[in-house]
């Protein structure tokens, strides 16, 4: 049994959970989400908890099991609280600029990337080179925030390039003048 599956999921006010033959259904102040459920899982709603149980113990609907709890509990924490993730861009002339649905990037390249920014995600901008973006699915503003990232990942010896916040980078020594 999964240690992570067998807990129970709290509702919090305001988020309605439905399950419709195999699609489950969050919604929530801050928008709608839904996920299909594979295997032989199954949910029960009872007043302001979830409880996902697996009916099989083969190692497809065990592995099924937590993957499908967690899954759910990232929908009703995004559809009432949201995610965000932060980048930081470090480096010389390195700066971002918010036009519309479209991040233009200035990392040291020769032209200007582009990022277009999806519907699902709302990027916003603090300073020149501060880039938050949010969203209520966690899958997609991690995504985003990734390729972003992938556009300049910051390099051992100066740290240029684009940082996850919290981010601990393991920086190299340059060349040792040893005469």
């Amino acid at each position: 049994m999964s240690r992570v599956g067998k807990l129970p999921i709290e509702i919090p006010k305001g988020v309605k959970v439905n399950l419709n033959n195999s699609v489950v259904e969050v919604e929530g102040p801050k928008g709608k989400l839904t996920q299909e459920i594979k295997g032989d899982i199954s949910l029960n709603i009872e007043d302001s908890q979830v409880v996902v149980e697996c009916n099989s113990q083969t190692k497809q609907n065990r592995s099924y099991h937590g993957l499908y709890r967690k899954l759910l509990q990232n929908m009703v924490t995004g559809v009432s609280n949201g995610f965000s993730k932060t980048l930081l861009i470090n480096g010389v002339g390195y700066r971002a600029e918010l036009k519309g649905k479209v991040l233009a990037l200035n990392l040291g390249y020769s032209n200007m990337i582009e990022f277009m920014i999806n519907d699902d995600v709302s990027v916003n901008l603090e300073g020149n080179n501060k880039v938050i973006i949010s969203g209520i699915d966690k899958q997609k503003v991690g995504q985003a925030a990734a390729e972003i990232r992938s556009l300049r990942p910051p390099e051992p010896y100066k740290g240029k390039g684009i940082v996850y916040e919290n981010e601990n980078l393991r920086r190299k020594i340059g060349k040792s003048g040893v005469k």
